[in-house]
């Protein structure tokens, strides 16, 4: 008897392991790919580049790496009030319908959202994975489901990364969007190397440079800088980042990606602007990282730098990537914007708004308590 416990044990731990393998299989190539050849020699030539890495135009101070302990360890234990107080409601099918000659926004959660431009679609950060990290057995998880799956998503006309970390570019969601659309992929200088480990083939991966631009379906692209950082590993900065211009034939919108404020706002507003719509990202802020993230009030103040019209709140709701309460950047965003008169548009992930007569913010992440 006792032999058959231990040989059922043995066969448990065996499985387990298998399980753990079989999770662990695709983290090597999640943490991406490096670039060589002509990429790497373009990368070289970019005047953002230089000692191997790129580099902000306004410099950033990074956070510590000996204080990243300390860091994660808080993120684990302390949690008062960084979670929803209720269930976060999710919009399975948006009432307003996509813009046709205008300008609407879909937004899924974080930074994912489906922009529709003069007829063209445009879904930017697309991360469908349960977690935004390199194994699904560990990270930051969803704190709502998506409100939609990726085989259900309209045809693309294009696919937007604003840079490699893990809730931006997700190796999952990209695998599908190859499989499911025909849409090429928009990034900045570097991540055609992740894209290609990937699977992308290589004619659909457009790699552009701050202020180098590209047209896809009659629309216009623009990378514009962006104050960040870049990494899958520790290594960090061997890719760029940016925020994006998309610009039809009337309307334009900008993408900030992940920035902390810096005074290229006003003018990247000056050469591509005015915005129909800003996506300003307002989580996952903090006094340890004040360079890279924004603040709700600084959202604002970049959303009037760019001469924009409506704001939409990204970067938020979906995932705990910081300290503050899980409201606290839609609240002090909502009391900023009043404050300034900026019109602006709060969906529930999965809601539509159109640019053109986006409605009030109804305060629906308030009633989640009740």
């Amino acid at each position: 008897m006792a032999g058959n416990g231990r040989a059922g044990r043995l066969v448990a731990g065996g499985l387990a392991l298998a399980a753990v393998g079989w999770a662990l299989r695709d983290v090597p190539a999640a943490l991406g790919g490096s670039a060589t050849g002509e990429r790497l020699e373009r990368m070289r030539r970019s005047p953002r580049f230089r000692d191997g890495a790129f580099h902000n135009a306004v410099p950033s101070a990074s956070v510590p790496r000996g204080s990243l302990v300390k860091i994660l360890t808080e993120m684990v234990l302390d949690r008062d009030g960084r979670r929803p107080p209720g269930r976060i409601p999710v919009v399975r099918e948006p009432l307003v319908p996509p813009s046709t000659d205008g300008v609407s926004a879909l937004w899924y959660g974080h930074a994912t959202t489906l922009v529709e431009i003069e007829g063209r679609r445009v879904l930017f950060d697309p991360v469908w994975s349960e977690r935004c990290s390199p194994t699904p057995i560990g990270g930051p998880r969803r704190l709502h489901p998506m409100p939609a799956p990726l085989v259900g998503l309209p045809a693309l006309d294009a696919v937007v990364i604003s840079h490699d970390h893990y809730d931006h570019l997700d190796l999952a969601t990209v695998r599908a969007l190859t499989t499911l659309q025909q849409a090429p992929f928009l990034v900045p200088l570097g991540i055609g190397a992740h894209l290609e480990r990937w699977g992308v083939p290589r004619e659909r991966i457009v790699e552009l440079d701050w202020e180098e631009e590209t047209r896809v379906a009659g629309l216009r692209f623009v990378a514009t800088a962006a104050r960040h950082f870049s990494g899958r590993t520790l290594r960090r900065d061997t890719t760029l980042w940016g925020s994006w211009v998309v610009a039809g034939e009337r309307h334009r919108v900008f993408y900030a990606g992940d920035s902390g404020y810096f005074d290229g706002y006003a003018g990247i507003g000056a050469e591509h602007g005015p915005f129909d719509l800003t996506l300003m990202p307002v989580g996952a802020y903090s006094p340890s990282w004040p360079d890279i993230h924004m603040t709700p009030e600084e959202a604002v103040r970049a959303h009037l730098d760019l001469g924009g019209e409506v704001l939409l709140p990204v970067h938020w709701a979906s995932f705990t990537l910081a300290f503050h309460p899980w409201a606290e950047p839609v609240d002090r965003l909502w009391r900023e914007a009043k404050a300034g008169d900026v019109r602006l548009a709060v969906p529930r992930p999965g809601e539509r708004i159109d640019a053109g007569d986006a409605p009030a913010p109804d305060g629906w992440w308030e009633l989640l308590g009740g």
